[in-house]
């Protein structure tokens, strides 16, 4: 039985959970009516099952966070327009259902949602108000009838998000990490009152600092970081003396954690080979639990880090596995059980249907050492109940600091049900496997990784079961470019490319991506001034020659990341030489397709492209 793309496109996903101060409901968000929005949910603790949900917010665009205040029955939330990523922030009063706006007047500054203060009465964020590369720290008082004024509290002057902020115990200072770049990172503490701030846990090697807590009494921080090590580890930072403490030392990233309200008990997850442990550590009995085990696996947390509820005994989480979509789900610690408390539609398809993929790793062209070839991780779904050889699909991740894992994709479920092969490799420079491995394909390293695309086609090609002639390739971002590296590069391997929102060439991306973004990413790509020549020489956009295979672009004409023109440049490129190419921008749309309306546009002739070509 097979089932149209309209049924996978209307599978939903319930994330980012927030509990109310009482504990009994709790708020995510869900895109459920189609684009995601602000939805609440009652607690169910007796039965332990999903209650149905009410909608809070009726937005016409994506809401892309949600956070209650911790004293009262408040909720704040975070939207852009168009997908453009210039951030606004909204203040709900939920007795009066009255919305309010934090920022207006600033509608060009992107706005980075940090946290409440204990006392609920006001809250930091960082926004490039002064300046569009420069992001500095705000407070804001949001006690009173009428909003109290925004205070510029801290200008930076390095370039740079402001991330993980968060208020001390006495609400007198503010932690932060600056992130320079996707692996240089800087921890400041910075002080309300005078506006000074110091930066902790100074390393002259660059160092990636995430999840980031004080202690109640905000002398010590909990914190994960790669100081000093190839991965990330939970450690504990002595604020008086500077002495870092590892809590968990494993061989494998720590990929989220989040300390109590009451600082007894800490939550930390393992991201084993692309799988999510999830684990309770009691720090006051050094005594470490795992959740129990009824999450369906293999799986991970979806969008951040686990949430306490307010009194510490519960938490929620959202969650994904192959088979399943995004949900909430809650862990009761006092009685230690899990449920799921949200219950996300799978459009109507039964959920036996879905395949869960198999971990592998394959050889690529280089040794680690004389005689042993370097392996590539990689997800690989093979489609069931088909005859004879199958095409392939090749999906890369964006990034390149990303990660291919085993969450639920519908697009992969689709094709698997159509008889198509999907391989999903996590190349050289994808996170989750060491800093080391993430730097593999830094600056003039950059087509290494391309060749470990390349070799995933041929491992495919040495498969049984497979039609080595007819295998295409997908990505989207910066999987784009890797989509188009690859066809001009290894034209020979592909019959078909899809390239969503993608980069034809690193140094005109660089010229026109949004200011904030640019040193960001030249610490990955190169920099404009020193590697210019090489940044072009690898341009897909100046080896259209090459490209023999048909090609699908797909762009949004709001992207603040990857500029359309991109895009524009590649396609007349195409059309002059007579390849094949389809092009579809959206004129409501960002970095991606996210509202359904267009995605009932984008996918089915993305479907329809592939098995014009692949069959």
């Amino acid at each position: 039985m097979s089932w149209p793309i309209e049924r996978y496109l209307n599978v939903r996903q319930a994330y980012g959970p927030s509990f109310a101060p009482d504990g009994q409901r709790i708020a995510f968000l869900s895109d459920i009516t189609g684009v995601p929005q602000v939805w609440e949910a009652p607690l169910d603790w007796e039965r332990r099952q999903p209650l149905w949900p009410d909608a809070v917010t009726f937005e016409q665009d994506r809401i892309s966070g949600v956070a209650y205040c911790p004293t009262a029955e408040r909720l704040l939330y975070v939207q852009d327009v168009g997908g453009n990523e210039r951030h606004q922030m909204f203040l709900l009063e939920r007795a009066e259902a009255q919305v309010v706006g934090l920022t207006q007047g600033h509608e060009d500054a992107m706005h980075l949602w940090g946290n409440w203060s204990p006392d609920g009465k006001r809250i930091c964020f960082a926004a490039n108000r002064r300046h569009p590369t420069f992001f500095d720290l705000y407070i804001q008082d949001v006690s009173g009838d009428t909003l109290g004024e925004v205070g510029l509290v801290f200008e930076n002057d390095r370039t740079g998000y402001l991330t993980q902020m968060s208020f001390s115990p006495d609400g007198e200072r503010v932690i932060a990490v600056r992130t320079t770049s996707s692996f240089d990172h800087a921890l400041l503490e910075i002080d309300l009152a005078s506006g000074g701030a110091r930066e902790i846990l100074a390393s002259p090697e660059p160092v990636r600092l995430s999840w980031v807590a004080y202690d109640p009494s905000g002398t010590a921080l909990y914190l994960v970081t790669d100081l000093d090590s190839d991965v990330l580890r939970l450690c504990r930072l002595d604020l008086r003396d500077g002495s870092l403490e590892t809590l968990v030392d494993e061989k494998w990233d720590c990929s989220a954690m989040v300390l109590s309200p009451d600082g007894s008990q800490l939550v930390y997850a393992i991201n084993r080979d692309g799988v999510d442990e999830l684990f309770l550590l009691d720090l006051e009995q050094g005594e470490t639990r795992a959740v129990p085990d009824v999450l369906p696996k293999p799986g991970v947390l979806v969008g951040g880090a686990p949430v306490f509820a307010r009194n510490g005994r519960a938490l929620a989480w959202a969650y994904s596995s192959s088979v399943r979509t995004t949900d909430i789900y809650v862990w009761d610690l006092d009685r230690n059980v899990v449920w799921a408390a949200t219950r996300s539609s799978h459009g109507g398809l039964p959920t036996t249907s879905f395949v869960v993929p198999e971990l592998v790793h394959y050889p690529t062209f280089d040794e680690v050492r004389p005689g042993e070839r370097r392996m590539i991780p990689g997800w690989f779904y093979r489609p069931v109940d088909t005859e004879g050889p199958v095409p392939a699909v090749v999906m890369v991740h964006g990034g390149p600091e990303g990660q291919f894992r085993p969450q639920f994709h519908f697009l992969v479920q689709y094709l698997l049900h159509h008889g198509f092969a999907v391989m999903a490799p996590n190349v050289r420079g994808s996170t989750g496997y060491g800093k080391a491995y993430s730097h593999l394909d830094d600056v003039e390293r950059r087509m290494d990784s391309v060749a470990d695309l390349a070799y995933a086609a041929l491992w495919l090609q040495s498969q049984p079961g497979i039609d080595g002639e007819h295998i295409a390739v997908y990505g989207g971002s910066y999987g784009g470019f890797m989509v188009l590296a690859a066809l001009t590069t290894y034209p020979e391997l592909w019959a078909a490319g899809v390239d969503i929102v993608g980069i034809s060439n690193l140094a005109t991306f660089l010229e026109h991506t949004s200011d904030y973004r640019r040193a960001h990413r030249e610490a990955e790509y190169g920099s404009l001034a020193r590697d210019r020549s090489f940044l072009e020489s690898i341009a897909p956009i100046h080896h259209v020659d090459q490209i023999e295979a048909p090609l699908m672009v797909i762009h949004g004409r709001n992207d603040p990341r990857v500029p359309l023109s991109e895009a524009e440049q590649l396609v007349t490129a195409l059309r002059r030489r007579g390849v094949p190419v389809e092009f579809l921008v959206f004129d409501d749309e960002g970095h991606g397709i996210v509202k359904l309306k267009n995605k009932l546009v984008a996918y089915p002739a993305v479907v329809a492209f592939l098995k014009e070509h692949l069959r």
